[in-house]
């Protein structure tokens, strides 16, 4: 498959929580490339069917050679995933048997450099998942942003305590020339940096800079919220979701998430009778989000901060 290996993060126990099964409708809202969706359909022996979402164009093209021998039961479009109700009803789909998100990135964006979500390689700051969504790149946030919305989504997205120098040491770049390339964004991160800390750090000092810039070019939170908001109706009896998270925003969204689907009432906890109709759609699997084993993280580092959560249709 071109020049990129793909080891899809917690491979085992998405097979055992998805439980796949010949003659089931799965959608994998993030396909990148492909590893995942392979295991489901060799689970089910190509006798299922699959909605691939991707935003990624590239991606979309190098599964299409990994599984050329399978995609009779692969169904692929080029899209954000909360984006799936419009193509399940195309396909005529009315519903599916299982879920997936894996949230992480690919090796693909990330070796990329055009792509521009590495500080390793220079290349322009664009970190955006896919064109068709016709977000701006990184850069225009860069550029045009404010103080306070920089040290926001700084802070927040990227949960770094240094977002105040850092966005105050954008400020003062951009104003003698425009930020454009993903080094010099590094270098003026690293920078801001206080020298004591910048020594003791264990990653490089603009990993938590590019993962916020990059969450929020691509409106990442608000995906994940559509998509959850959207998905229980669409679940058979039975099906499964699982989501994989890299972030502690997208697992405690999912938490929440599945913590009030599992509930006959959401209504605050000292309300002397219930007034929300709600009513319980999905049966928590994982009390607690699983990770990778640390024979999974030794071979596939990225995986160290995988959480899982999964939950079934009642």
């Amino acid at each position: 498959m071109a020049d990129y290996t793909h080891q899809p993060v917690m491979l085992e126990k998405v097979l055992e929580l998805l439980a796949p099964a010949p003659g089931g409708r799965y959608l994998d809202g993030t396909l990148g490339l492909g590893g995942h969706s392979l295991a489901i359909l060799k689970a089910c022996k190509g006798e299922c069917s699959i909605l691939g979402m991707d935003m990624d164009q590239e991606a979309l093209e190098l599964v299409a050679e990994n599984l050329e021998e399978q995609q009779g039961g692969l169904h692929m479009v080029q899209d954000a995933f909360h984006n799936f109700q419009e193509y399940l009803q195309e396909l005529q789909w009315p519903g599916l048997d299982g879920a997936l998100l894996d949230l992480g990135m690919s090796s693909l964006q990330l070796d990329k450099k055009e792509k521009g979500f590495s500080f390793i390689h220079d290349g322009p700051l664009d970190m955006r998942m896919g064109l068709a969504q016709g977000f701006p790149p990184a850069s225009s946030l860069v550029q045009n942003a404010s103080f306070s919305r920089l040290k926001q989504i700084i802070y927040e997205l990227g949960e770094e305590p240094m977002a105040p120098r850092i966005a105050r040491a954008i400020i003062q770049a951009r104003e003698k020339s425009p930020i454009n390339t993903t080094l010099e964004l590094a270098r003026i991160v690293e920078q801001a940096y206080p020298a004591q800390r910048r020594r003791a750090a264990r990653n490089h000092p603009a990993t938590k800079t590019f993962q916020a810039l990059r969450m929020a070019t691509n409106k990442e939170l608000e995906s994940l919220q559509d998509f959850l908001e959207k998905i229980a109706p669409w679940l058979r009896p039975g099906a499964r979701l699982v989501v994989i998270s890299f972030h502690s925003l997208e697992d405690r969204m999912v938490k929440q998430y599945l913590r009030r689907q599992a509930s006959d009432c959401i209504c605050p906890p000292r309300s002397p009778v219930c007034s929300c109709s709600h009513r319980k759609t999905l049966e928590i699997l994982t009390r607690k989000p699983l990770t990778a084993s640390e024979r999974e993280i030794s071979r596939n580092p990225r995986s160290r901060s995988a959480k899982l959560r999964a939950a079934q249709r009642v």
